[in-house]
């Protein structure tokens, strides 16, 4: 069990007076990455984490240079499903490297930080009533290293994978106010369509940051012997929610989704002609098209 003070270069103490360099090692950083796409659910358990690594891997085979920062500092995944979980950090004079999965994909996650699989990160606070303050205020500092940090070089995306819920939407926006747009993942369910739509509102009307699209995870599965499309779960149609943004696309259910994940190996690339992977496909197009008008 390690503490975030344990950490490689950590700016644990005097928080506020590295503040302002490091807003210009983030705008350096940033200044030879074309986009910046953040990838956000209403709620846990949609698999926008699997659904970032495979839109990562979509546009790496469409020729872009992409960078991953998992911004879920207390649940990373990123590095596991990309398979750079083992890769030790290097550390030089100008930044930390960042992981490299086999397609060429820069990857930064807490993940490659924590010395065992089952090791937490901790947040130390001077009291338990304090915790939740420094807790945030960590979680932040840590994010902000992870972006200005790291040498990302020349990329065409960076994608950062938020953790579920609407509420670390603000701090993306704060470390990076030009952020191109926002990816929202649901799946067909009721309930998660209406926390959506909270996370919507958050982006759009507060934060004023642009939405690429929802896209709709687990929308149906295939039929294995007759190879029609059926319904996962018994709710509507996306469309009928009035979320009133553009649908990116419906990505179909499949097992070996998780196979691949606990495997280290993205969806796409194992399994490149199955329906799912047409729909994820189609997505990173989208995307593409979004910031090409």
């Amino acid at each position: 069990m390690r503490s975030y003070k344990e950490l490689p270069d950590d700016a644990g103490s005097n928080i506020i007076g590295q503040v302002t360099a490091q807003a210009n090692r983030i705008s350096k950083r940033l200044s030879s990455v074309k986009h910046t796409v953040a990838v956000m659910s209403g709620k846990g358990g949609v698999g926008k984490s699997a659904i970032t690594a495979n839109l990562a891997t979509a546009l790496s085979l469409m020729g872009y240079t992409v960078g991953i920062v998992d911004a879920d500092i207390n649940g990373p995944s990123i590095a596991k499903m990309m398979g750079v979980r083992n890769i030790t950090l290097e550390y030089t004079k100008s930044g930390v490297l960042p992981a490299i999965s086999l397609l060429g994909t820069k990857i930064i996650s807490m993940d490659l930080l924590l010395s065992e699989d089952d090791a937490p990160v901790m947040w130390n606070a001077q009291t338990q009533k304090d915790a939740f303050t420094w807790r945030s205020t960590m979680e932040v500092s840590a994010l902000r290293e992870f972006i200005g940090d790291t040498e990302w070089g020349e990329l065409d995306f960076l994608l950062l994978d938020l953790p579920p819920g609407s509420d670390r939407l603000p701090n993306v926006v704060e470390l990076i106010p030009n952020l191109g747009g926002v990816v929202v993942i649901t799946i067909p369910s009721e309930v998660s369509h209406l926390i959506v739509k909270k996370s919507i509102t958050m982006a759009r009307d507060i934060l004023k940051v642009p939405i690429i699209g929802v896209v709709e995870n687990m929308a149906f599965y295939v039929c294995k012997h007759c190879g029609e499309p059926e319904p996962l779960f018994s709710v509507q149609d996306i469309s009928d929610y009035e979320l009133n943004e553009n649908t990116l696309g419906k990505i179909p259910f499949d097992p070996k989704f998780s196979l691949c994940n606990d495997s280290g190996t993205p969806y796409l690339s194992e399994y490149p002609d199955t329906p799912a992977t047409k729909a994820i496909t189609e997505i990173a197009q989208k995307i593409e098209k979004f910031f090409d008008t």
